[in-house]
């Protein structure tokens, strides 16, 4: 089945509001564009994907790391964002350019998941049937991943409360529902706390987010409540 990915990136001087003080500005910039990284480059490394469409309102460009040699550039499309209005508006308009690709299958996920495993995505991958995927947060309320085909099954409404809402509205588009458990898809970092469950998450695993890794280890800990 044909499968894109569709990745919406905030612009990074806007991103992590809800870190506050625990995180600096400018750390906070810094870090939204090493977590995009880390999941663009992940994404990279999916075999059943055939490639990724960014959507974005600014110039993004990943530079390569000692761990992304199969990592390919040419995999990834960038759709302009000139709105930026919303995760659920940037991934629609991602949906829609996957279609005009004559995707069967899209997967939207966020850029903020940085432990993301290639390995877990490909088993995601590997059941061909149509419906609706919903990979739940680590606290079940959001949603930080959606497999949808066909891709225009349901409209994305991401925000709080959306893992039941799009449940919700997969079955009243009469589609097959299904959740995905992926633990290195349901830790997406909003607050401190999602913070330091990331530390805590990419101290316990070997390679993979190298930028969030080295970004997190200029960041002191203690900062991180």
């Amino acid at each position: 089945m044909r499968t894109l990915a569709v990745l919406p990136v905030k612009a990074f001087g806007l991103a992590k509001q809800r870190l506050g003080d625990a995180v600096g500005a400018d750390d906070r910039r810094s870090l939204a564009r090493a977590m995009a990284g880390d999941v663009l480059e992940a994404l990279g490394r999916v075999e059943g994907l055939e490639s990724v469409i960014l959507v974005s309102a600014q110039r993004f460009e990943v530079e390569a790391t000692p761990s992304s040699r199969r990592f390919s550039p040419a995999r990834v499309e960038v759709v302009h964002d000139p709105e930026e209005v919303g995760q659920s508006a940037a991934a629609q308009r991602g949906v829609r350019a996957a279609v005009e690709r004559s995707a069967e299958r899209v997967l939207l996920v966020p850029g903020d998941c940085p432990a993301l495993d290639p390995a877990e995505v490909d088993a995601l991958l590997a059941a061909p049937e149509a419906g609706v995927v919903i990979v739940p947060d680590r606290h079940g309320a959001g949603t930080n991943a959606l497999l949808i085909a066909p891709p225009d099954a349901v409209e994305p409404a991401f925000g709080p409360g959306s893992f039941a809402r799009h449940a919700a509205l997969a079955h009243t588009a009469g589609a097959r529902v299904r959740i995905g458990r992926l633990p290195s898809l349901e830790l997406d970092v909003d607050t401190p706390d999602d913070l330091a469950a990331l530390r805590v998450a990419l101290a316990a695993r070997a390679g993979g987010a190298p930028r969030t890794r080295a970004l997190l280890d200029r960041i002191p800990s203690a900062h991180v409540r």
